[in-house]
């Protein structure tokens, strides 16, 4: 099978070219695994974060890709969902261990034995790939291959990270980047709390200017003052300077929840202008998020198809995969960047 994968851990460049194109053997399903044709897998920075060693896999080379729209072929012994020949997708949640305090709680996305897909274990930036058949999700449907992809990681953690708001309707919430989890949390947020007025921060022209389409109520640049201290604010920026800006914007009370892997480090200086009054003052919180779980997943799908929700999606070939994550760091991404397969 044909599959791009991660040899070295580089800066992501346009010579730097850091995934390969090669033929490998596919692989097979063993207990309780399911052998899945992928149709397409989401483009996420995440992987540029494997890339670049922020979060880098354990063993190389590596398969990464963890937003996997697929159709079973193939099952494992033990398998009993009988799901061969349905079709299926796989989250960043590649597996976790079931019995620690974590899992037990319903917070298995942060058990310490947590596989994620594409990092830890072969994922979907390839024809064929294995997953475990208690961590795959069945497809709604309604929504096609490459517009559901995003819904396994932007729009589950997204879907996360507006829960961890603790938003009620008419409260006011902010949304700081605009990118593929971006677009899917404000739609979501129109949907569960229509008196709420959405509130987006953006370095790009155009992604404000996306953001006004889909109903924000005001755009603006990231250091911008919004019309009103907002009552939540959601970061998905990979950078410190949002989370200054957003505590600053926090109205009494109010809510940030950081929803990116990692934050770069050339710019994390920025903490040391953290002024007590102005940032923390006043019980404003901050929460992180991690991973996602199996019943994020399944929420986000179950609101997507009753929305319906429908990512915006750039299609992309997977032997150009190395273009699209470079465009993706360059921020010229408007919705979410998706892979086709078949």
């Amino acid at each position: 099978m044909r599959a791009m994968r991660i040899h070295r851990l580089v800066p992501l460049t346009s010579s730097s070219a850091p995934l390969v194109l090669e033929t490998i053997a596919t692989p097979q399903p063993g207990q309780a695994e399911l052998l899945i044709q992928v149709h397409a897998c989401g483009v996420c920075h995440t992987e540029i974060d494997e890339i670049e060693g922020r979060a880098a896999p354990p063993v190389l080379p590596m398969t990464p890709g963890h937003q996997v729209v697929g159709t079973v072929i193939g099952e494992g012994p033990g398998c009993q969902l009988g799901l061969a020949g349905k079709r299926v997708g796989v989250a960043w949640i590649h597996a976790a261990c079931g019995n620690c305090k974590w899992c037990n709680s319903e917070r298995e996305n942060l058990c310490p034995d947590f596989v994620a897909c594409g990092r830890d274990a072969p994922g979907g930036y390839a024809e064929y790939m294995v997953a475990k058949e208690q961590f795959v999700h069945a497809m709604p449907p309604t929504i096609g291959d490459c517009e559901a992809s995003p819904l396994l990681c932007a729009g589950a953690v997204g879907y996360r990270s507006l829960r961890l708001c603790t938003l009620a309707n008419g409260e006011t919430l902010g949304l700081t980047g605009f990118g593929a989890s971006g677009h899917l949390v404000l739609q979501m947020a129109r949907f569960l709390y229509p008196d709420t007025g959405i509130y987006v921060f953006a370095r790009s022209a155009k992604e404000r200017e996306f953001a006004a389409e889909l109903g924000a109520a005001w755009t603006g640049d990231t250091k911008d003052k919004p019309p009103q201290p907002l009552d939540a604010i959601i970061d998905t920026a990979p950078a410190w300077l949002p989370v200054l800006s957003a505590m600053e914007n926090l109205a009494p009370g109010g809510r940030l929840v950081i929803n990116a892997i990692r934050k770069e480090a050339n710019d994390r200086d920025l903490l040391l202008q953290l002024d007590y009054d102005r940032h923390l003052w006043r019980e404003k919180s901050m929460s992180t998020v991690a991973n996602v779980t199996r019943n994020d997943v399944k929420e986000c799908l179950r609101l997507a198809a009753e929305i319906p929700l429908r990512p915006h999606v750039t299609e992309y070939p997977l032997e150009q995969a190395n273009e699209a994550l470079l465009a993706l760091k360059k921020g010229h991404v408007k919705g979410a960047w998706v892979l086709r397969l078949v």
